[in-house]
């Protein structure tokens, strides 16, 4: 009899055990994603939660990331785990972002830790060449090592008649005005220059601008991670691609990315497409 109430007693353990373990299997759970950041080289300002008069504004990280195109947001200088920022510099990192099924009430629903600093640009004021006027491609002076394949970006944009813009794959870019052509850094990391490849000359902080309609070649800022799409693609020509061209015509335009010094680093060249 003893031995049955035992019995009797390790089975409803049991059962309970596997009614909770089924219930936890119910909650929610958080999500974990990897996604690119943009960090500004000039700092703003926030304030803390508990200051809903924002009378103490504390200096703070300018960020723009994956999760929220367009937009320019606010982050602590600690909140990214494992990321020293350096004020003069323009990083584009990779970060896995945590937003919790159920954050803290007086806290933020979401946390980032470094996985790892993609471009890190010391920041230059923009300059027009003083040397020489570029007037063709042989004018450019290439840097040591040069060119090589550092950096890609997307083959392809598709533009509609609204002036919306896409990738290739049909994901869609914020607007005109905010949209970046992304400079992605895919050297391998084999190439027995891979750390002399990652200082500042062979950073490409400007952009030629080879246009297909006209043959000034102007120069550009990359800012951070790649140029503005505005800069590369004036609003003029934006508007002969967007109103004049049919549907299914394509033009290629090409960058001969440069550094600090204005010094070539590597051809790129990408098509937009008339929707």
């Amino acid at each position: 009899m003893k031995n049955k109430t035992i019995l009797r007693i390790l089975l409803m353990a049991f059962v309970a055990m596997v009614g909770l373990t089924a219930c936890s299997d119910d909650e929610p759970k958080d999500s974990v994603k990897e996604i690119r950041m943009q960090v500004s080289a000039e700092t703003g300002f926030m304030y803390a939660w508990p200051d809903d008069k924002m009378e103490n504004p504390i200096e703070c990280m300018l960020v723009m990331s994956e999760d929220f195109p367009g937009e320019t947001l606010t982050l602590g200088f600690n909140q990214i785990e494992g990321f020293t920022y350096e004020r003069g510099h323009e990083y584009y990192l990779l970060v896995k972002r945590t937003i919790f099924a159920n954050p803290p009430a007086d806290a933020s629903d979401r946390t980032y830790s470094l996985v790892r600093i993609l471009e890190d640009r010391v920041v230059a004021e923009p300059e027009v060449p003083v040397d020489k006027e570029i007037k063709s491609e042989e004018d450019i002076e290439y840097n040591d090592l040069c060119p090589f394949d550092k950096y890609s970006i997307s083959k392809e944009f598709v533009v509609d008649k609204d002036g919306n813009i896409y990738y290739g794959d049909g994901s869609s870019l914020p607007s005109y005005k905010a949209a970046r052509i992304w400079l992605e850094n895919v050297l391998d990391y084999e190439d027995p220059n891979w750390i002399k490849f990652q200082s500042i000359p062979y950073q490409a902080t400007y952009s030629y601008v080879f246009s297909p309609f006209t043959d000034e070649i102007r120069l550009v800022r990359n800012e951070s991670s790649g140029p503005m799409f505005k800069n590369v693609v004036p609003e003029d020509e934006f508007t002969n691609i967007t109103q004049s061209m049919n549907s299914g015509e394509e033009v290629c335009y090409t960058l001969i990315l440069a550094n600090v010094y204005k010094k070539g680093l590597q051809k790129v060249a990408f098509i937009i497409k008339k929707q």
